[in-house]
């Protein structure tokens, strides 16, 4: 309001002084012509009084003019150097006689010699125009005529009435203002104010904001409307937090019991919500990632490999688009492989991108398994492939030249291909083992006579080891405690240990099975006096198909023996230890729980 004021006022002042000062510019420009046609009047009068130089009439028409004119303030003549030799209100004894009056007129640059020349200047009587008039006989240049021009007395008082008036009324106005301002401040713009803050605050969330100010009428009416909003919007506030708050609670439980990481990000691209998996998956445990760019928080490789995608969907995505998989392999905080889905979150209502939800699976132990699996099926083929190789070549090398082969021969080609289809027997066996054992197919444990394990096991490889001149033995505890366990599958465990130790030890040498009470639990061992592993194979022994004669001897295996030992063995909640020394021999034992 007071600024709406201001500017009207100043607007009326400017065309005011507008005004006043075009008046004063027109009462200018008729003084200026006015004071030439005077000029050139009397000029044409006393150019012939000049030219005779009859001073006398020159004095008397001079200061006749001057009296009949009240609007000349001075007259000179000037000769043609300039020099004045009389004036009004100057008598003639002044004009030739004082000092003071003996001066010259000199012409501005930009006056025409041969034309009047108007000019105006402030004196401390007011403005006076200056005029100058040449002084011509017959086009001869006689000197300079000079007349000032007092202001026009009429327009000069309306435009100082003016002046004041304009001058009264920008005054009162601003009063007027100053007073409307008091006013305002006092009646409107406190409470105006008091509202104005008070919306900040509800705007900024502080619905305790109240007003109490004592006026009526309207702007009472304004105030008690605000306080009952900011009433409501407390009580819905109280509403909303109860309810998002009960809501918080179950999307943090149902993202807590989510077995996959799941990360929400804004339309910005920002971490806005994430549960403890993915946490974990990418080492942000313990870090507040929550409001920054996925870019900077996701691990290098995952970013690299999600950022386009991410900024596609961000653009174009659609509300029912497919999810988008990746495979990605990361080196931090652990060596992992993550599958990631990028779906996208959508206001079907208003048909709008909300966010986009990532889903991060860690699947190293599937990929492992299957990358497992499939080296299991590949060097299963290839030790099938080897045995049913030889079978058919010598079963058809007797096929095709029997009648040119001797007895023995063809008794030396059915023996290999018999040696030949025990090997596949126990190749196949040994899968099937190993496949059972990890069918996830219940063995259920209980209390078994360790020494009766023992003995069968050793009535078994007796004849193995006599053939070999091997002395076999075992060494018991007279009163052994049973132990928990499975009978057939710790006879498979004993069997496989004593096979291997028979089948790497040389004639003369010597294999004994222990079992002895050892630290709460029973100790089975089997030692032998063999050809020792290399401590650079030990650790990969109980690998599927892995054979260490194929680097030191030619004895053949399947490679599964020891891979099943170990499988049985944590069924039972055990481990298998080995000790062993090239050259010296080898020591396999275990500790089973007592019954």
């Amino acid at each position: 309001m007071a600024a709406a004021t201001l500017v009207v006022s100043l607007l009326m002042s400017l065309l005011t002084f507008w005004a006043v000062n075009s008046i004063q510019q027109d009462a200018r420009m008729n003084d200026t012509r006015f004071g030439r046609d005077l000029g050139l009047l009397l000029a044409a009068n006393v150019a012939p009084l000049v030219a005779q130089n009859n001073r006398t009439e020159l004095a008397r028409l001079s200061e006749k003019f001057y009296n009949s004119t009240a609007s000349i303030r001075y007259l000179l003549y000037a000769d043609t150097q300039g020099e004045i030799y009389f004036g009004i209100p100057f008598s003639a004894v002044e004009v030739q006689n004082s000092l003071t009056l003996r001066r010259r007129i000199q012409l501005p640059e930009l006056a025409a010699p041969d034309q009047p020349f108007v000019r105006q200047h402030l004196t401390p009587d007011g403005l006076i125009a200056d005029v100058f008039v040449p002084l011509l006989q017959n086009e001869k240049y006689l000197g300079i005529l000079a007349l000032g021009i007092n202001p026009n007395p009429t327009v000069l008082s309306a435009s100082l009435l003016t002046r004041n008036i304009t001058l009264a009324v920008f005054i009162s106005i601003w009063i007027l203002v100053i007073l409307g301002g008091l006013f305002n401040a006092v009646t409107i713009t406190r409470p105006i104010r008091e509202l104005l803050v008070g919306v900040k605050n509800i705007t900024s969330g502080d619905f305790r904001q109240r007003i109490d100010l004592p006026f009526g009428g309207e702007l009472g009416e304004l105030i008690v409307s605000f306080n009952e909003m900011a009433e409501r919007l407390a009580h819905y506030e109280e509403q909303n937090i109860e309810e998002l708050t009960t809501q918080k609670a179950k999307l943090d439980t149902l993202m807590s019991t989510i077995a996959d990481g799941a990360i929400l990000l804004d339309c910005e691209l920002k971490i806005v919500l994430i549960n403890p998996i993915a946490e974990k998956i990418f080492g942000w445990s313990g870090q507040d990632v929550l409001g920054q760019e996925a870019f900077i928080a996701l691990p290098k490789p995952v970013a690299e490999t999600l950022a386009q995608p991410l900024v596609d969907l961000t653009q174009h995505g659609e509300a029912n688009g497919e999810p988008e998989e990746f495979c990605i392999h990361i080196q931090s905080p652990y060596k992992c492989t993550v599958k990631i889905l990028l779906t996208t979150v959508f206001d079907h209502l208003r048909n709008q991108l909300q966010g986009i939800a990532i889903t991060v699976q860690d699947v190293t132990r599937e990929m492992e398994l299957n990358e497992a699996k499939s080296h299991f099926i590949s060097n299963v083929s290839h030790e099938l492939r080897t045995p049913l190789f030889n079978i058919k070549s010598f079963i058809e090398t007797l096929y095709e030249y029997g009648h040119s082969l001797s007895e023995e021969q063809k008794r030396d080609f059915l023996e290999t291909a018999n040696k030949e289809t025990d090997r596949l027997t126990r190749l196949v066996n040994d899968v099937l083992d190993i496949s059972r054992l990890e069918s996830g197919k219940p063995y259920p444990l209980t209390p078994t006579a360790l020494s009766a394990v023992v003995e069968q096991t050793l009535r078994a490889h007796r004849l193995t080891a006599k053939d070999k001149e091997i002395y076999l033995s075992a060494v018991m505890e007279p009163d052994l405690p049973d132990v928990i366990g499975h009978y057939d599958l710790l006879l498979q465990v004993l069997a496989n240990l004593v096979g291997n130790a028979l089948k790497f030890t040389p004639a003369g040498g010597h294999v004994i099975l222990w079992a002895y009470p050892w630290a709460g639990r029973v100790r089975v061992e089997v030692s032998d006096t063999g050809i020792g592993i290399p401590s650079e194979h030990q650790d990969a022994i109980f690998g599927r198909f892995f054979r260490v004669e194929n680097r030191v001897h030619t004895l053949e295996g399947t490679g599964l023996g020891l891979s099943i030992v170990q499988n049985i063995l944590q069924k039972h909640h055990t481990d298998i230890q080995l000790l062993s020394e090239v050259g010296i021999g080898s020591s396999f034992w275990f500790d089973l729980d007592q019954a």
